[in-house]
């Protein structure tokens, strides 16, 4: 898993990566020890940050697009990116690059 891998660029960037899923807790926890997740992941079951967020629902398929939001320190989303697609992301170096 790349950001998994590449999680201490993003400290040493002065950054956190917090991910989100539209899951229930058990099994955002689950996931997160079975990938070996160290950053922190969130569980949105009913989805009110994806709804938030805006990216609820955008395939039609009852999750949250694939979408990376850099927030800075004002608590703005300074970037951001949302895939058209499930596999649609964003490289870490793109991500790493728009950090303020």
């Amino acid at each position: 898993m790349e950001l998994q891998s590449q999680y201490q660029a993003f400290r040493e960037a002065g950054a956190e990566v917090v991910a989100l899923a539209v899951a229930s807790i058990s099994s955002v926890e689950g996931w997160c020890q079975t990938a070996g997740v160290s950053y922190p992941m969130l569980a949105d079951p009913a989805h009110r940050v994806a709804d938030a967020y805006g990216v609820y629902n955008l395939m039609g398929d009852g999750q949250a697009a694939p979408a990376v939001f850099v927030i800075d320190t004002d608590g703005r989303i300074a970037w951001s990116y949302v895939g058209q697609q499930p596999g649609d992301r964003p490289s870490i170096q793109m991500i790493l690059e728009q950090l303020p």
